[in-house]
């Protein structure tokens, strides 16, 4: 083996090892987090006992690898488990999947701009994945946070859509393509039922966030905010991508 190979295989080696090792650590969840989960998140309250267990052990295991720091805000318990619960909510449906693409995320106490993260002037961004100097970082409005959980009935979650982006993003690109996730089979029914719903949100034909037709990442998060925010009024007024996004998520709901 020439040095060089051994080097590039050394390499290869320790970043698979950083890419694919489990979290060492589990979180401590503060007193009386049951009740707080059960009345801020309906997705865990719509899950039976076992599947609150293995929701909670996700929330423990996600604290103890992901860093959250406030920004001029202080981070409260509540915020953790909000935030926690974004990002286990989903990969619910994947038991081992870990975000190894996040390691800290910021919450400001309200919106924020692009370009220097203010919270004055045009401070209109409730939510973000970080890219270049921020990479491997999330920053979110915690009001934006609350709202996302206190209103399921707008569809909305700012929380649930940054950390699909993130799922999105494993595969290099923030597309609304997710090739980690999604089977091959799926890709091209996929990318036609995103372009049909971009254009239904343009014709003013959709219930689906007008943000969507922004683009086909974006149509991808916030139609999963309504899939997982009213699963029963997405099924009934979207069946086909309820179907593909159950396929996707690992996720289907049981409806009386």
């Amino acid at each position: 083996m020439s040095p060089i190979f051994a080097l590039v295989f050394i390499a290869i080696v320790i970043l698979l090892f950083i890419r694919y090792k489990t979290p060492k650590t589990t979180a401590v969840l503060p007193e009386g987090y049951k009740t707080i989960l059960a009345e801020h998140v309906s997705f865990y309250r719509l899950l039976d006992d076992a599947g609150r267990n293995r929701f909670e052990e996700k929330i423990k295991e996600f604290l103890g690898y992901i860093r959250i720091h406030g920004v001029n805000t202080e981070i409260t318990d509540l915020d953790k488990l909000l935030i926690s619960s974004s990002a286990v909510i989903p990969i619910f449906g994947f038991p081992e999947w870990k975000y190894y693409n996040l390691r800290d995320i910021l919450v400001y106490p309200g919106s924020f701009n692009e370009e220097d993260f203010k919270t004055n002037g045009k401070a209109d961004i409730m939510g973000m994945v970080g890219s270049g100097t921020m990479q491997q970082m999330m920053i979110l409005s915690k009001p934006a946070l609350y709202h996302g959980f206190d209103n399921i009935s707008d569809k909305e979650n700012t929380g649930i859509h940054e950390f699909v982006h993130l799922l999105d993003k494993e595969d290099g690109d923030v597309d609304g393509l997710p090739e980690a996730l999604l089977d091959k089979k799926y890709t091209l029914p996929w990318l036609n039922l995103l372009a049909e719903g971009i254009e239904e949100i343009k014709k003013g034909k959709s219930d689906i966030n007008v943000y969507g037709a922004t683009n086909k990442a974006e149509f991808f998060a916030v139609a999963a905010e309504y899939f997982f925010e009213q699963p029963e009024i997405f099924k009934m007024k979207h069946a086909e991508l309820y179907t593909l996004m159950t396929q996707l998520f690992n996720k289907d709901y049981s409806f009386k």
